[in-house]
C-alpha cells in the first residue's frame, strides 16, 4: 500500500528518463491496465475474463533519490502518530488496545473528506 510513496526512488524498479527536462521514472500501479497486461490481472481476478477494468494508475514520477533518505521521515511520522495516541512504543500501543484504552479504526478517503472542513 506504499507504492506511490516509494515510486520514483532509486530502489524502485524501472529506468530513469527525462521528460520536459525533468528526471522521472514510470510508475505503474499493480491494478493499472499496464500492469495487468504484464500478469498482475490474476491478483485482481480478471485473468479469465476478456474485460479488464483498471483499478490503479500508470504515470511518471519525479526522481525522489534513495529510499534511505525517506526512512527517517517515515519513522518519525509513525512515532509521532503513536505519541498522538498516547503510546510510547508499538508494544505499549498493543497493551493500550488490548486493555480497551485505545481504539484504532480505518477510514476511507471519502470518510476522511466528509469528516474534514467542507461546505
Amino acid at each position: 500500500m506504499c507504492g506511490s510513496v516509494f515510486a520514483g526512488t532509486t530502489e524502485a524498479p524501472g529506468e530513469y528518463f527525462f521528460q520536459d527536462g525533468v528526471r522521472v521514472k514510470k510508475y505503474r500501479g499493480m491494478g493499472s491496465l499496464d500492469a495487468m497486461a504484464q500478469g498482475s490481472d490474476t491478483r485482481y481476478l480478471s485473468e479469465s475474463g476478456h474485460l479488464k477494468v483498471a483499478q490503479g494508475v500508470s504515470g511518471t514520477v519525479k526522481d525522489k533519490g534513495s529510499v534511505c533518505k525517506m526512512i527517517p521521515y517515515l519513522i518519525h511520522g509513525v512515532k509521532q502518530g503513536f505519541q498522538d495516541m498516547g503510546a510510547k512504543s508499538m508494544q505499549h500501543a498493543g497493551e493500550l488496545r488490548t486493555a480497551g484504552d485505545m481504539r484504532m479504526e480505518t477510514r476511507t478517503g471519502a470518510a476522511q473528506k466528509e469528516g474534514g472542513v467542507h461546505d
